[in-house]
């Protein structure tokens, strides 16, 4: 264990070494792989940032149930009951006949041709603010339907299946964007990778010559992929960091003006740290290919 815990450490120091003796070009590549990285971490931060405006700002789905207009007092006393009593209502407001007359009369402006019709033609009925998504909005509506006394439900999702439909697409555009450019992550280290055996190809020979094996050999540039990706990472996180900042900056002075306040949420820990743990995977793997595929064309005689 600790020959297998020494042979790791001097890869790695291997790696840290070869990495300062080329600072341009260790430069160079991890600046590439940040820019890779950062294109779609910035619409992966502005996509979550919006979901969670629209989700604070937006209205509460609602279900409008209107009565049958022979439904009596104690018709309405148990469809409320039973509205309270469901799991899927977080509120509900009961509006009268008279109460719907009043609002009708002050906000159509047809005051006269509503005094005419003798009287009342609206049901009672109650507005509830569900709990679900715009996904079961529907089944909701479908069951209330079958309650005895109510005679229509209205569904007011048009926004919240709008919303949903942008959200998907949003993710739809990071996940394509982001599969992309991690091709590119792993073609670029490939090809780092690649160079880099080339240049050392007399050394490589001559320890196959004296019994070292691909893995052991291969092993160097492994550490090398996933410290490339990893640097890459963190320099992707930082350039999202510092855009947001500089953002928020001039952010704030706009809303100010609208009397709001508003910035961009960083990146949380977990994220920060599964876009590391991921950049730094493509990293090795993009050297994994090519060390295995340029080592296996090595044959010293």
């Amino acid at each position: 264990m600790k020959n297998w815990l020494r042979q790791h450490g001097r890869s790695l120091t291997l790696t840290l070494a070869r990495l300062a003796r080329t600072p341009l070009a260790s430069a160079l590549n991890i600046g590439v792989v940040s820019i890779a990285l950062a294109l779609p971490l910035v619409f992966y931060v502005i996509l979550t940032n919006l979901q969670g405006l629209a989700r604070d700002n937006a209205p509460t789905p609602q279900i409008s149930l209107f009565l049958a207009l022979d439904a009596l007092e104690s018709d309405t006393r148990a469809i409320e009951g039973r509205l309270k009593k469901h799991a899927a209502v977080a509120k509900i407001r009961f509006v009268s006949r008279d109460q719907a007359l009043a609002d009708l009369k002050a906000k159509s402006g047809l005051t006269d041709v509503i005094a005419s019709l003798g009287r009342n033609p609206l049901p009672d009925g109650f507005v509830i603010d569900a709990k679900e998504n715009a996904a079961t909005l529907e089944k909701l509506r479908d069951e209330f339907k079958t309650w005895p006394k109510v005679e229509h439900v209205q569904l007011d999702s048009a926004w919240a299946q709008r919303l949903d439909a942008t959200i998907r697409l949003g993710r739809l555009i990071v996940l394509v964007l982001a599969g992309l450019l991690a091709f590119a992550l792993v073609a670029v280290t490939f090809n780092t990778i690649r160079l880099q055996i080339l240049t050392q190809r007399a050394e490589i020979e001559v320890a196959k010559l004296i019994g070292a094996t691909n893995p052991y050999i291969r092993r160097p540039f492994l550490y090398y992929g996933a410290v490339l990706g990893l640097a890459g990472g963190m320099m992707a996180w930082l350039l999202v960091w510092i855009g947001l900042w500089l953002l928020n900056d001039r952010l704030g002075s706009l809303t100010q003006l609208y009397g709001a306040s508003y910035a961009f949420r960083h990146l949380s820990p977990p994220d920060a740290a599964s876009l590391c743990v991921f950049a730094a995977t493509l990293g090795w793997l993009g050297a994994w290919l090519s060390a295995s595929r340029n080592l296996a064309e090595f044959d010293p005689e």
